[in-house]
C-alpha cells in the first residue's frame, strides 16, 4: 500500500505502514482477550491518501469504543490506552519542538520545566533536595498509565493534567508523584521518602481517590485544597454581604459551598419597627445564585451552592418553589441547590397528621430573646410548644399554620420535578455530632455528606477609618473538609484495607497543615476541629467480586464499614499520640468516651470487641487527631478515573452509553463480564432496601453519606412509596438525603448536576 501516504504530526508525509498500526493496536489490547481483526480491517478501509496520523488515532479510539459490549468490556480499556498513546505522541511532539526532556518519564527534568514555567509551585524543590527528588523519581511505575479506560483517561486529561501553552505537558505519574511529595512534605525526613512511596503507590494504583481540589490544585501555585465549605448568614446587612463575599472567594478557588440562611427574617417582617419592610430570604438567595454563576470554579464550571432553610421558617413555601418551572420567575433561583433542614418534631407531626407552625426568626429573637435557628432537640421542642400556644392566642404577629403532611407532600413533589430539595435531619445531625459541646450543625455541604459546627461572623464596634465605617468581625467559623475515597473495587483483603485507611487519614491530616483556606473562618475551623472525610467508592464492584447481590448485602456491608471505622479511628488516634489531639477535644464526645454516640459497653456485642476495647483505652490515653473522620461523597466523576462504580450505591445500569457533543462513550462496571448476575441496577431496587443498606453504613460514619434516591416510574411508584422511604430514612437515623432521581416512563431521567469539588 505504498501508494498511500499519511501526514505526520510534524506535517511531513510518509508511506502508510499498516504494520505500525497493527503494532499499536496489539499494544493497546495486550493482556486482554480481544479479537482485533475487525478493528484492523476497519482502519484499512478508513485510511486514504492524505489522512493524518491524528485522524487515524481518533478513528482507532472511537472504533474501539464502538466495539465495547458486556461480553467484551475490555474494548473501552483498549480505547483508553489508545487515548494515552495519543497523549504520549502529543507530549513528545511538544518536547521536540521546545527542546525539553525526551524520555516519556524523566521526572527531575519535568519538575525543573514545570517549576521554571510557573506550572508548578516551587514548593517541591524548596522542601526536597535534588538527591531526594532523584530517589523519588525511581518510584514511578509507567505501566500504571495503562489501567485507565477511555472515560477515565479522557477525564484525567481534560480536567486534571497540567497545561502549558494550551498543551498538556504533564503525564499521570508525574501528577501522582508530585502530589505524594507535597502531601508528605512535613513528614520526618528519616521516613519521608518511605511515606512518599506509600502515598504515590496507593494513588497511582487507584486504591485511593483524592477529592478534586487536592487532585487538581495541590501542585499548582496558590491552589485551594479543601472540598467542602459551609457558612451561615446572620440577619443583618453586614453579615449578608460578608457571606456573599465568602461564597465568591470559595467559588473562585474551586470549593463547593453550603449556606444556611434560616436566621434571616421572613418576607413582610419588620425592619427597624416598620411592618412589611423585609423581602424575605428569596431576594438574597437570588443574589447568591448570581454570585455562583459569576464567580465560577476556576473556569471549569460555574460555582455550586446549596442554600439551606429550616422547616419552621415562614418563607419555606416559597423556598420549595425555587427551582420549579411554574410561578413567578422573580422568585426563582435555578442555579441554587435548595436544602430543607427538618427537626424530628416536624416528622412526628407528619405522622400524627397535625398542623405545623411557621414563624419569623426575627420576631422570635425580638420577643423571646432566643435564636431559634440555634436550637435542636429538647430545647427546640420546648420553645416551639410555647410559640405554638402563643400563635393560637394571637400573641405572634408573623406566623402560619400549615398541615405538616401537606408540606412534606410539597417537598416530595419538588423532588420529583427537580431532584431537590435535599433533606437534612437536624436533630439526627446534632445527636451524632461529636462536638455538640462547642456549637451545632445547621445544615450540610453541597453533596450532603460533610458537616460540622459553624457559626456566623458577628459584626460590632463600628469604627471610623479615614472616610469609611469599618465593622469589626469576630468569632465566626466556616466548615472546611478535605476528602478522599477508598476504591473498594481494587481492595484485595483486610490487611490492604487497613493500610489504605491509614494512608488516607494521614493524607488528609497532612493537607490541613499546609492548605491555604480562602477565608479566615475556614482556617480557624481547620485548627479547631481538623475535620477530614475518608469515604468509599466501588462498593457495588467489591460486592460483585465476592458474589454478593446488593439487595442481600446489608450484614456484609455492616461488617465491612465497621472494620473501616476501626482502621480510620485507630489511624487518627495514632496521629494524636504523635502530634496531639484536635483543639476542641476537651469536652467532646470523644473525650467523654463516646464513639458514634455509643459507649464502650455497647460495642461488646461486636465480633471486634477486643479491637474496640483497645481503641477506647488509647482514646482515653492520647485523644484523637481529627474530630470527624469519615464522609462518603457521591464521586460520580472521579469514579470514572478510578474505573469503578460511584460511591456506595448500586450501579445505575449494567451497560449504558453516555452521549455528549463529541460522541458516545459506553459505560459498564469493571467486573461485568464475569459477575453479570451479581450487579443489580438501582433503578430496579426498592429504595427502602437502599435505605436499609445505607443505615448499616451510616452506623460507622461520623458525618454523612451522599444518598441518592432513584424512583423508577415504570415500577408503579406511588406517592406513598416515596413518603415511606423518607420516613424510613428518618427513623433509621439517616442524617441526610441527597439528590432524588426519577426514571420516566420513556426510560429517560433528568440530568444531575454535581459539584466538582465533592465529586472526589
Amino acid at each position: 500500500m505504498t501508494e498511500i501516504q499519511i501526514v505526520k504530526r510534524s506535517g511531513a508525509r510518509e508511506d502508510f505502514n499498516f504494520g505500525k498500526i497493527c503494532a499499536v493496536i496489539d499494544r493497546a489490547v495486550d493482556g486482554f482477550s480481544l479479537d482485533t481483526s475487525e478493528l484492523k480491517n476497519k482502519v484499512l478501509d478508513f485510511v486514504k491518501d492524505g489522512t493524518t496520523t491524528q485522524e487515524i488515532s481518533n478513528f482507532l479510539m472511537l472504533t474501539a469504543l464502538s466495539l465495547t459490549t458486556v461480553a467484551d468490556p475490555d474494548w473501552k480499556n483498549a480505547a483508553g490506552r489508545l487515548k494515552l498513546f495519543d497523549l504520549y505522541k502529543k507530549i513528545a511532539q511538544y518536547r521536540r519542538t521546545n527542546k525539553t526532556r525526551k524520555p516519556v518519564y524523566d521526572y527531575p527534568a519535568f519538575l525543573d520545566f514545570a517549576t521554571e514555567n510557573g506550572i508548578y509551585s516551587s514548593r517541591i524543590k524548596e522542601v526536597y533536595s535534588a538527591e531526594e527528588i532523584k530517589q523519588a523519581a525511581a518510584f514511578i511505575r509507567p505501566e500504571l498509565d495503562l489501567v485507565y479506560d477511555y472515560a477515565g483517561i479522557n477525564l484525567l486529561i481534560k480536567r486534571y493534567l497540567c497545561e502549558y501553552d494550551d498543551t498538556i505537558v504533564e503525564l499521570p505519574q508525574d501528577m501522582f508523584l508530585s502530589i505524594a511529595l507535597l502531601i508528605e512534605q512535613n513528614a520526618d525526613k528519616s521516613t519521608r521518602l518511605q511515606q512518599v512511596k506509600d502515598t504515590y503507590e496507593k494513588l497511582a494504583d487507584r486504591k485511593i481517590s483524592l477529592g478534586t481540589p487536592l487532585l487538581m490544585n495541590l501542585r499548582r501555585p496558590n491552589g485551594n485544597l479543601s472540598s467542602c465549605f459551609i457558612t451561615v448568614m446572620d440577619d443583618n446587612r453586614d453579615s449578608i454581604f460578608y457571606v456573599i463575599d465568602q461564597i465568591s472567594a470559595i467559588s473562585k478557588f474551586g470549593g463547593g459551598v453550603g449556606c444556611n440562611i434560616s436566621r434571616v427574617r421572613c418576607k413582610g417582617a419588620r425592619i427597624k419597627g416598620i411592618k412589611n419592610s423585609s423581602g424575605g430570604v428569596i431576594p438574597w438567595i437570588r443574589i447568591i445564585n448570581d454570585t455562583a454563576v459569576a464567580v465560577n470554579q476556576q473556569g471549569k464550571r460555574k460555582g455550586a451552592v446549596t442554600v439551606s432553610l429550616d422547616m419552621w421558617h415562614l418563607d419555606i413555601e416559597d423556598f420549595l418553589e425555587l427551582r420549579t418551572e411554574n410561578g413567578d420567575q422573580r422568585m426563582k433561583a435555578y442555579d441554587i441547590f435548595p436544602q430543607v433542614v427538618i427537626p424530628d418534631l416536624f416528622m412526628k407531626k407528619v405522622e400524627s397528621n397535625e398542623n405545623w407552625l411557621l414563624v419569623d426568626p426575627h420576631e422570635v429573637r425580638s420577643k423571646y430573646n432566643c435564636e431559634i435557628a440555634d436550637l435542636w432537640g429538647k430545647e427546640f421542642e420546648e420553645l416551639y410548644a410555647q410559640l405554638y400556644l402563643d400563635a393560637q392566642f394571637g400573641k405572634l404577629e408573623m406566623f402560619k399554620f400549615v398541615p405538616a403532611k401537606e408540606l412534606l407532600k410539597r417537598i416530595m413533589k419538588s423532588q420529583i420535578e427537580t431532584g431537590m430539595p435535599y433533606i437534612a435531619f437536624k436533630d439526627t445531625l446534632n445527636k451524632y455530632n461529636p462536638n455538640k459541646h462547642d456549637g451545632l450543625i445547621v445544615g450540610t455541604n453541597l453533596c450532603t455528606e460533610s458537616h460540622s459546627n459553624v457559626r456566623p461572623t458577628k459584626f460590632n464596634n463600628k469604627r471610623l477609618e479615614g472616610e469609611k465605617i469599618i465593622s469589626e468581625a469576630y468569632n465566626g467559623l466556616v466548615h472546611v473538609c478535605n476528602l478522599v475515597s477508598i476504591n473498594l473495587a481494587n481492595v484485595q483483603d483486610d490487611d490492604e484495607l487497613e493500610s489504605i485507611c491509614r494512608t488516607s487519614v494521614r493524607i488528609l491530616d497532612n493537607a490541613i497543615d499546609f492548605t491555604q483556606v480562602p477565608i479566615l473562618e475556614g482556617s480557624l475551623h481547620n485548627r479547631r476541629y481538623r475535620t477530614i472525610g475518608v469515604g468509599a467508592m466501588g462498593l457495588a464492584d467489591y460486592l460483585a467480586r465476592r458474589d454478593i447481590p446488593y439487595i442481600a448485602s446489608a450484614d456484609y456491608v455492616d461488617d465491612l464499614f465497621e472494620k473501616m471505622a476501626l482502621y480510620n479511628i485507630r489511624a487518627s488516634i495514632d496521629l494524636a499520640k504523635e502530634k496531639g489531639a484536635f483543639e476542641a477535644y476537651p469536652g467532646s464526645d470523644w473525650d467523654k468516651g463516646l464513639i458514634f454516640g455509643r459507649r464502650q459497653l455497647e460495642f461488646n456485642v461486636s465480633k471486634y470487641k477486643n479491637q474496640w476495647n483497645g481503641i477506647f483505652a488509647d482514646l482515653k490515653k492520647y485523644g484523637i487527631r481529627n474530630s470527624q473522620i469519615s464522609a462518603i461523597a457521591p464521586n460520580t466523576s472521579s469514579s470514572l478515573i478510578q474505573g469503578c462504580t460511584a460511591s456506595v450505591l448500586p450501579i445505575y445500569s449494567k451497560f449504558f452509553v453516555e452521549t455528549h457533543g463529541k460522541g458516545s462513550i459506553p459505560n459498564c462496571p469493571p467486573y461485568i463480564r464475569d459477575k453479570f448476575w451479581f450487579y443489580q441496577e438501582n433503578k430496579n431496587i426498592n429504595q427502602k432496601i437502599i435505605i436499609d443498606v445505607m443505615s448499616r453504613i451510616n452506623k460507622w460514619i461520623d458525618t454523612g453519606i451522599s444518598i441518592e434516591l432513584m424512583y423508577n416510574l415504570n415500577r408503579n411508584i406511588r406517592a406513598r412509596d416515596i413518603y415511606d422511604t423518607i420516613m424510613d430514612a428518618w427513623k433509621k437515623d439517616i442524617k441526610t438525603l441527597y439528590y432524588t432521581r426519577t426514571i420516566q416512563k420513556d426510560g429517560s431521567s433528568a440530568e444531575k448536576s454535581e459539584c466538582v469539588s465533592c465529586a472526589g
